[in-house]
């Protein structure tokens, strides 16, 4: 139940103009029965009569329930969804969804307010990871997840479902002030530690001006953070006339062993937004948000090993702790505005544009380490991505004959994107000093563009009062084109003996996707849908034309990739109450040229030796379907207490991949990918949890998050656990106590991962983590 008190200002006239305040008239305060707002359909389905069924978590919510350290944090019990968060601060944190894993950051659409966070340059888990950075977690006030590629307004990168970050704009002056500190004790292979990080987070905002229609917010946010090691060295053999390796294998049973730390990082982030709003009328608003980030992060990587002879640290020779050692500094832009009316009468729009830009984006990192002691070579590389940029902009509209309660609302759009990619490597004189371009030698180039056109409409028909038909269509022109690739042969102290250049051949393609749902009401307390929608996912610059080494392994990217065709459907039965609600999601999915990167030996050409490579391609066709049932009831047993929690189960398999040449890395035998499990997806996924609030001051949570089975390779060829590099099934518990202190002053106590769960999704994942924040608002 909550309590709405009307005034006349609150009526728009179709003109759209409000009225004066003194011709204002109070209404008497009239009781509304209503489910909570988490249960509430968003404002955006509601709007655009989007087919798409939701999840949804408010400020509220989030503040009592989630150790909230970072804007993705608050997604972390919502069904079926996972964020690879490795540390606080991360920023290559990608969302993982029912069907697809966390290597397909491009195959999900995440938005805060009308900006897009999702990095469409490319759809991996490093350069393309959403840019959470740009949301200060204080911000938000709520978050909804819709399922699937079921509107037409929305294009094929959300054929794993679309999340929208809204945030929030003040009333009335006021100001936050909240500090944040997380203590992360370590102890794994040879590095004991605690790990420190911090978090201030600040805002300020007000609404002014006559009748009140200019609004804005401020925020800025520091971070500082010590991490567990994000990686770890291997080695095939323990490098001779040393101590200290642990002896492991990898994923696929291959010597792997530990000889060091990898990426051992201190971050230092710095993010700062500004969100100015001006209400022409009480129906038009026009948004300008402007965020920019910075972060220093830098690496230093601990060995394991010492010398027999003088008992002293080395890094034994081995080349691949140089490439864990680095100085990074980042610092992006972005920028967004929109008009938009919501009269609810005939017709309303929808106007937003989008940039975001790399100012500056440069890594230096020595070439290799001296043959003995923990020195580092003195000549290295600049790695520059500085110059990528991305753009978009999207006009929509709906119109209602009748005005709302029309038995037909059309929606209707046009959306245009580009993106541009820029990756020169440079050799470098003197690794840690030297000029944003080094010596002006390339090791390597990537450059691409591509641009994305697209026309889109659908139609929400009432063909009863208890049947809601959904059809619609989107209609897409991509093209990838200034594609340029510098590849170099180099020896073993980084010297280049040659390069090429290749200019890529120009790519295109023009598809239609069809969508339709229907969606039957018998009654308040039910809901019966069932949805369909075919989507098209373009490859990204980087899956085009992105050639880098990470710890020594080569990735090749492809620019003969063909786009890949999702046909995706589902079906929805969920029941409500006041206070809850239950829901139970049968889907299937099918993707035609999925484009998957694949790990497995090359020889080099140069040496004729053996070496792990990675290449991206397509997949002829893949295959997934599932059940997903998720629930959430307030005071059960007793008063006050709410359980929430869902299960999802996945049975992915690879159907078709002609083109599969692999072998077992262990046996060297031939393998197959056909019928094996899709890489990266879980066939379960469980989180449950309960909030027990014995006053309005108080709330207290303990919840529990599973993950199942996954491969990352085509052939489930990775079959080795609890080893750097795999991906395990986990259990991990989290706890929370909320307190509010006064009306202005709260207190915050967790720990995550209470029992200390050790596990990796290829890098090893945080243990038992405290955390305390206090928040004062004025």
């Amino acid at each position: 139940m909550f309590r709405l008190r009307l005034s006349a200002c609150a009526f728009v006239f179709a003109s759209g103009a409000a009225i004066p305040a003194s011709a204002q008239t109070v209404i008497p305060e009239i009781v509304i029965n209503a489910l909570p707002s988490d249960l509430a359909t968003p404002p955006i389905v509601q709007k655009f009569q989007l087919p798409q069924e939701s999840f949804s978590i408010t400020s509220k919510r989030i503040e009592e329930t989630i150790n909230l350290k970072d804007p993705e944090d608050a997604v972390k019990y919502m069904p079926s969804l996972f964020v690879r968060k490795r540390n606080d601060g991360d920023n290559q944190a990608v969302l993982a969804t029912r069907t697809w894993g966390l290597n397909a950051s491009a195959r999900t659409l995440i938005y805060a307010d009308d900006l897009l966070l999702s990095a469409l340059i490319g759809n991996n888990n490093s350069g393309a990871s959403p840019r959470w950075n740009l949301v200060s977690p204080d911000s938000i006030a709520r978050i909804d997840f819709l399922n699937g590629p079921y509107a037409a307004a929305y294009p094929g990168n959300s054929m794993g479902g679309v999340l929208i970050m809204t945030t929030k704009m003040p009333d009335k002056f006021e100001a936050t002030a909240k500090e944040t500190f997380s203590v992360q004790p370590w102890n794994q292979y040879g590095t004991k530690d605690t790990y420190l990080s911090s978090q201030t987070t600040m805002s300020i905002g007000d609404r002014t001006g006559p009748f009140n229609s200019f609004s804005w917010l401020l925020g800025a946010n520091f971070q500082s953070g010590y991490m567990q090691p994000l990686t770890y060295t291997t080695n095939a053999t323990a490098p001779a006339g040393t101590t200290g390796t642990y002896f492991a294998l990898n994923k696929q049973g291959l010597p792997a062993n530990v000889v060091g730390t990898g990426a051992l990082i201190h971050t230092q982030q710095t993010a700062a937004n500004l969100k100015l709003a001006y209400d022409f009328t009480n129906a038009v608003r026009a948004t300008y948000s402007l965020g920019i980030w910075n972060n220093v992060q830098t690496s230093s990587p601990q060995t394991y090993l010492t010398s027999t002879a003088t008992g002293a640290a080395t890094f034994g020779g081995v080349s691949s702790f140089a490439s864990n050692q680095y100085t990074w500094n980042q610092t992006h832009l972005s920028n967004a505005v929109s008009l938009k009316s919501d009269t609810r009468g005939v017709f309303d729009y929808d106007l937003s544009a989008s940039s975001y830009n790399y100012l500056q984006d440069i890594m230096l990192n020595p070439y290799t380490v001296t043959p003995t002691g923990t020195g580092f070579s003195q000549n290295g590389r600049v790695t520059r991505n500085d110059g990528t940029n991305w753009q978009n902009a999207d006009a929509k509209g709906i119109l209602r004959p009748s005005g709302i309660g029309s038995a037909h609302e059309i929606s209707f759009g046009v959306h245009g994107d580009r993106y541009y990619f820029y990756n020169p490597v440079f050799a470098s004189a003197i690794w840690n000093n030297t000029s944003d371009y080094g010596t002006g030698q390339i090791y390597s180039e990537g450059v691409g563009e591509t641009r994305t056109g697209a026309l889109w409409v659908q139609d929400a028909w009432r063909i009863a009062p208890a049947w809601k038909l959904t059809l619609g269509g989107r209609l897409e022109i991509w093209r990838a084109l200034n594609g340029f690739n510098i590849n170099t042969i180099q020896n073993s102290a980084g010297g280049i003996t040659s390069s090429s250049g290749i200019n890529q051949p120009g790519l295109s393609a023009t598809n239609f996707s069809p969508k339709a749902s229907l969606s039957y009401d018998p009654n308040k307390d039910w809901n019966i849908t069932g949805s369909f929608g075919v989507a098209y996912r373009y490859p990204t610059v980087t899956e085009l034309y992105q050639n880098i080494t990470i710890n020594g392994v080569a990735t090749f990217a492809n620019p003969n990739l063909t786009p890949e065709q999702d046909i995706n459907g589902e079906l929805n039965i969920e029941r409500k109450w006041d206070d809850g609600r239950v829901r139970l999601t049968l889907f299937k999915e099918r993707t035609n040229n999925a484009i998957i990167s694949q790990s497995n030996l090359a020889t080099n050409p140069t040496t004729g030796a053996q070496a792990v490579t990675t290449t991206i391609g397509n997949v002829a066709a893949i295959g997934m379907q599932g059940v997903e049932l998720s629930a959430e009831k307030d005071n059960v047993l007793i008063d006050r207490l709410q359980v929430f929690g869902s299960v999802t189960y996945v049975d992915s398999r690879i159907i078709s991949d002609p083109t599969w040449a692999g072998t077992n890395l262990l046996t060297g035998l031939p393998t197959t990918a056909e019928g094996k499990r899709v890489p990266y997806v879980s066939d379960w996924r469980v989180k449950i949890g309960a909030t027990y609030r014995p006053d309005d001051n108080w709330a207290y949570t303990i919840a529990a998050r599973y993950s199942g089975n996954q491969y990352s390779t085509l052939d489930n060829t990775d079959i080795v656990q609890h080893v750097y590099g795999a991906f395990d099934n986990y259990i991990v518990v989290d706890m929370k106590v909320h307190y509010n202190a006064t009306k202005n002053v709260s207190f915050d106590f967790g720990i995550d991962n209470l029992f200390n769960e050790q596990y990796f999704l290829f890098h090893p994942f945080p243990g038992r983590t405290y955390v305390v924040a206090a928040r004062y608002t004025f």
